[in-house]
């Protein structure tokens, strides 16, 4: 087989100069610059960032942050893989490119856009790993400085504040939703209009010209390319830039101002009653909630459909407006919250009764249980028989050894002091305790040994009592008095009793408040959406028209160890995403189910083995070893799943970017090429074809009766392009922690 190796033509405009601007010297900057060591904590640089705010404004941000050595090397270790290796400023300006170079062009505004832009076919427009440092300093600055500003209810882009935040605020804070609407955005694109607006709302903070003329270069050159009511956003694309979800959150900022305003106009026209004050009635207060993910908007309302529908029609007015921006009038319309479910974020929301998201056992799940508690009864029973006869075969042994001991001599003496042993003292001690405990919980025996000790006994006769001395009487007296206070059955049966209808008591209040809530409160369930998955399932191949698994022939070019990854990459994204909806149990069925037999039928394909021979070798949790031996398992197990909940505050990336792409191995070796990693120069790398899954199956993903709805696609200009990488980067995007966003672009080729 002959390869043709082409490098692909990079198409660039006329040069572009700035605004002019002052040259610095470098020595009048910090001295942070001059030897950048050691990367910047966030403490270091929100001081750095707040030295330059006076007046009301940050000031020379570019030049006295941005281009600073130190923070442009902290920028190249926030892009950097989490791996074993360390990235110095050497290897950086040896390797890559110079930041003290990069730092001077910042400064005297000499850095060029377009020369660090990287062209694929004639649209698809993307930056080198120069820009890349660039583009994560500006997000750094603009982080620090906006993060604080954002309302509460803006999510995407945020430290903290995923989809998984937002989750958890619906599921845990909106009580009672009537209605509720999303605001549906028509695509668009970010035009000139809306960069000059956002560039209007930057100065508002920032008096940086220089900084302020980048942001708009950026978009000149398609470098930041903002396309809203589409699939792309917040999903690792490598057609998205990572600076674009906070310049969207500060362009969106005054719609969010104003939706915090109406929130709290409504809050004090309804102030909150307490429920002390309100006899036999329940107060449900009009109550307004909203959550904003980018460029998706759901608001809820407790109040009346003509209350939502004004506000309704506030929010599109200021959209469209404002915002300027078109509104989908077919998709924004208000919903029943009880009766219709509302998709938000490729999840179906819905508001239930607290007893739908908490059932109450069922009569068989009770009988198990109890059979469960009986079980555990027997086996407690059995430790402590086996316990009580260890107890009488130690007595039994001390008893006899000191029997024979004083049988032979006159008396039993040792060296030995028993007596002062701690853990002998404690033995004995725990063995008392838990005796007087056993016999203290038994009604029968407490009955047994008060009458034998109480009953019959003439000293309680009083013609005897008096002619007894006085001490013996008062002795007597005291014991009964101890006998009655600690083996009085009558009162050890009270107690019993008490408890038993203490417990009856809690489960009739628990009944109660659950039926109470049931006809008083609204909850939020949130599901997967599982018809969709299906559709992905099928579309992607892993089943055929029944539903059932079948094998993917175009992963046969894989190692066995790299079919297991992908499967695992998809299953894993499939199962974060999802793992805080309510029909978890099903979405796992679809995992551990269709993929899991889905490679076993691949694997066992491409050795022309049967699927019970691939099973024994790889085992139901596909089993493999390294190049050490180690023994691996990348698809979840079981245990896994059960661990997964929705207390992770980290964004979870959707499964688009693993699940329209397969990374092919060449079938020829191909000259050594550095890895194309973030910063990663190793050389022992293999070259992979890109190959989508719109170009496979000749679909068009806009074409929504035939795409799965909802999930996004990677541009098409890079099907069939190849992309070196070694093995630990090819191995972390087959389990999908890195996509194509995290590669240098320009390390893209084209081979025929």
């Amino acid at each position: 087989m002959i390869l043709i190796v082409r490098k692909t033509t990079l198409q660039f405009a006329p040069k572009i100069t700035l605004f002019p601007l002052p040259r610095l010297h470098l020595s009048t900057l910090s001295p942070f610059n001059q030897n950048p060591t050691k990367t910047l904590s966030q403490l270091d640089i929100k001081n750095l960032i707040l030295s330059h705010y006076h007046h009301n404004k940050f000031h020379n941000l570019l030049q006295n942050v941005i281009a600073l050595p130190s923070f442009l090397f902290t920028a190249c270790h926030n892009l950097k893989p989490n791996d074993k290796t360390t990235l110095t400023p050497k290897t950086v300006s040896t390797h890559y490119f110079s930041i003290q170079e990069l730092s001077s062009q910042l400064i005297t505004n000499q850095f060029d856009v377009k020369d660090c832009t990287f062209i694929i076919g004639k649209s698809l427009v993307l930056p080198n790993l120069k820009l890349k440092v660039v583009l994560e300093s500006i997000r750094m600055v603009l982080e620090t400085i906006y993060d604080d500003r954002f309302m509460t209810f803006c999510y995407g882009g945020r430290v903290n504040m995923g989809r998984h935040t937002m989750i958890r605020y619906l599921k845990n804070n909106v009580e009672n939703p009537s209605w509720w609407f999303t605001v549906c955005l028509n695509p668009s694109k970010f035009e000139n209009k809306h960069v000059d607006k956002l560039c209007r709302v930057m100065e508002e903070k920032i008096s940086d010209v220089a900084l302020i003329g980048l942001v708009k270069r950026l978009f000149e050159c398609e470098i930041v390319s903002i396309r809203l009511g589409g699939c792309y956003l917040g999903r690792g694309l490598p057609q998205e830039c990572r600076l674009s979800m906070i310049l969207i959150n500060i362009y969106f900022n005054s719609f969010d101002k104003e939706i915090q305003e109406l929130r709290l106009k409504t809050n004090r026209e309804n102030p909150r009653v307490d429920a002390n004050e309100v006899d036999n009635a329940f107060y449900k207060p009009l109550k307004i909630y909203a959550v904003r993910y980018l460029d998706e908007i759901l608001v809820i309302t407790s109040g009346t459909k003509i209350m939502t529908l004004d506000l309704k029609s506030r929010l599109v007015q200021n959209v469209e407006k404002n915002m300027e921006f078109g509104i989908d009038k077919v998709k924004t319309v208000i919903h029943s919250a009880t009766s219709e479910k509302i998709e938000f974020l490729g999840m179906e929301l819905q508001a239930v009764k607290p007893s739908v998201l908490h059932p109450p056992m069922s009569q068989k799940a009770i009988r198990a249980r109890k059979k469960y508690f009986r079980q555990k009864e027997v086996r407690l029973l059995e430790l402590k028989n086996a316990k009580e006869t260890n107890r009488k075969k130690l007595g039994m042994k001390i008893f006899s050894h000191v029997f024979k001991k004083m049988k032979r001599g006159n008396g039993f003496k040792t060296d030995f002091p028993i007596e002062s042993e701690v853990k002998v003292n404690q033995i004995f001690n725990s063995w008392a305790k838990e005796l007087m405990r056993d016999f203290l919980e038994s009604v029968d025996d407490r009955w047994e040994w008060h009458r034998m000790l109480s009953a019959g006994d003439f000293l309680s006769l009083k013609r005897i009592r008096d002619q007894l001395p006085g001490e013996l009487v008062d002795a007597y007296d005291n014991f009964q008095e101890q006998v009655d206070r600690y083996l009085n059955p009558v009162k050890a049966k009270r107690v019993l009793e008490e408890q038993v209808k203490i417990a009856e008591e809690e489960e009739e209040r628990k009944y109660s408040d659950q039926t109470v809530a049931d006809l008083t409160k609204l909850c939020i369930k949130v599901e997967a959406p599982l018809e969709t998955v299906k559709k992905a399932v099928k579309l992607v191949g892993f089943t055929n028209h029944m539903g059932r698994p079948r094998p993917i022939s175009l992963l046969m070019a894989l190692e066995d160890t790299d079919i297991i990854k992908w499967y695992a990459g998809i299953g894993r994204r499939w199962l974060d995403y999802f793992c805080c909806c309510h029909n978890f149990k099903k979405l796992k069925i679809i995992v551990s189910y269709h993929l899991r037999f889905s490679c076993i039928l691949t694997l066992a394909e491409k050795h022309e083995s049967t699927k019970r021979e691939a099973i024994r070798h790889y085992t139901k949790d596909l089993k493999v070893f390294d190049i050490n031996g180690v023994e691996e398992v990348n698809f979840p197990t079981e245990r896994e799943v059960k661990m997964m909940g929705d207390n992770d505050l980290v964004d979870p990336k959707p499964v688009d970017s693993s699940l329209g792409m397969a990374l092919i191995r060449l079938a020829s070796d191909e000259p050594s090429y550095r890895c194309a990693a973030h910063f990663c120069d190793r050389r022992d790398t293999i070259v992979y074809r890109i190959r989508l899954l719109q170009n496979i199956l000749n679909l068009d993903p806009f074409d929504r009766s035939k795409w799965v709805p909802g999930m996004g696609a990677i541009h098409e200009n890079l099907n069939k392009r190849c992309i070196p990488l070694c093995s630990d980067h090819i191995s972390e995007i087959y389990l999908g922690r890195l996509t194509l966003q995290d590669t240098d672009y320009t390390s893209i080729l084209h081979v025929d």
